[in-house]
């Protein structure tokens, strides 16, 4: 695992790398932006009109523990843009990385595997679904962990945790099913569930990263590619045959 980690890594700045790096970097920032803005009206309406709504609902007597909770909100807003830029990253870049899937994958496929035949291309609307579901899931941790980051960080934590799971499964499966049904991707994540998890740890922390997070959609990528070959096994039926080995006799 570490050693297709330290292959991901060296890759993402290699000449072939560089112009999807640029082009994920960008959409990442404009996707990030827009989130941002989106969350901080979101916020900033739950603080001021939500809040009175809210005590038209439930009655005078409860007015602090409305004015406690629109403060929080209040609060929240004005952070969002910052706290945009660290916890919506990760539901960014798996964003990001279905838009690039096959051209990061082909690049490591040549590179590390030029004797394996190549994973066929997802098409680009069942990448960006499968990206999509990731990039909403994870905003729905993102707004579940929000209120718990105000007690010793327990947010963060259940944050990362849930980020290593959740991007672990995307860039696995992603990377599997260039060359499985998305059944059968889906199986051997399930079935290989503790090293897909452990990997996903590797992306959490990169993905923390800031600045360097937004190459996150390259590393992700192109580290499980490596995991989904060391993980697959020998599989004689992806060597081209004149490079197969010839049988023990």
């Amino acid at each position: 695992m570490l050693a297709a980690a330290a292959k991901a890594l060296s890759q993402i700045l290699s000449p072939p790398m560089r112009s999807i790096l640029w082009k994920s970097i960008g959409m990442a920032l404009v996707f990030i932006t827009v989130l941002a803005i989106g969350m901080q009206r979101l916020l900033n309406w739950a603080a001021t009109a939500g809040g009175i709504w809210a005590e038209g609902m439930v009655g005078s007597d409860y007015h602090s523990m409305v004015t406690v909770l629109t403060w929080i909100l209040s609060i929240a807003a004005g952070l969002s843009v910052v706290a945009g830029a660290i916890f919506l990253m990760p539901a960014i870049t798996s964003l990001v990385a279905s838009f690039f899937v096959d051209d990061v994958a082909d690049i490591v496929e040549r590179e590390h595997y030029p004797a394996e035949r190549p994973g066929t291309a997802l098409p680009l609307g069942q990448a960006v679904w499968e990206g999509g579901k990731t990039a909403l899931l994870t905003i729905a941790v993102y707004l579940i962990a929000l209120p718990f980051v105000f007690f010793a960080g327990i947010g963060f934590i259940i944050f990362f945790i849930a980020t290593a799971w959740l991007l672990g499964r995307e860039y696995f499966e992603l990377a599997a099913m260039r060359f499985r049904s998305p059944a059968e991707a889906k199986a051997m994540r399930r079935q290989h569930a503790p090293t897909v998890f452990m990997a996903g740890l590797f992306i959490a922390a990169f993905v923390s990263i800031p600045i360097v997070n937004l190459a996150t959609p390259l590393f992700g990528m192109a580290f499980m590619v490596h995991m989904h070959k060391r993980l697959s096994g020998p599989r004689p039926e992806l060597i081209e045959p004149g490079r197969a080995k010839a049988p023990v006799v």
